[in-house]
């Protein structure tokens, strides 16, 4: 297994990664209509290509094929942290938080923060995250609930960032 930067010749591959892990993943916890909405089965290849170029994700690949990806913003946002379904629960996703968590301290963040799906709070929660806000966002008109979830990284624990 290897993390690395992501290059622009991922981005199919991480469609594929979002996309599996989306269906495999979330669907005990959103209705078809909710996860064809959230992750459809056509989409905009460039518009991706340039979502991912602007996010600079890590790349977790394993036999040079990319099973996992997250990425970590200047102000501490993950935009996106998914696990292919056929990679899930093998420690991949824990690795993966772990280089982002130590990456957040390099970079002196002292907090992480991320807007996640019902399906992986758990894994968030494990990962020292708390839960600041539930909400109910639209995509492409359709009514997906999730949790604004908030790490600290360093410093006081009851400090509160504003979103």
């Amino acid at each position: 297994m290897l993390i690395r930067a992501f290059h622009s010749s991922d981005a199919p591959g991480l469609r594929a990664v979002f996309h599996s892990a989306v269906h495999g993943l979330a669907a005990s916890h959103y209705r078809p209509d909710q996860l064809d909405a959230w992750a459809p089965a056509s989409y905009d290849a460039a518009g991706w290509a340039q979502r991912m170029c602007r996010i600079q994700p890590f790349v977790v690949e394993i036999d040079g094929h990319p099973v996992a990806y997250a990425d970590l913003q200047p102000d501490g946002l993950i935009d996106h942290f998914f696990v292919a379904a056929s990679h899930a629960r093998q420690g991949i996703g824990q690795q993966l938080m772990r280089h982002i968590v130590s990456l957040a301290g390099q970079r002196g963040l002292a907090h992480l923060h991320a807007y996640v799906s019902l399906a992986a709070e758990p894994f968030f929660v494990r990962n020292g995250f708390v839960i600041r806000q539930r909400q109910t966002v639209a995509v492409r008109g359709v009514a997906l609930d999730n949790a604004w979830m908030v790490r600290v990284v360093r410093g006081d624990p009851g400090s509160v960032i504003k979103e």
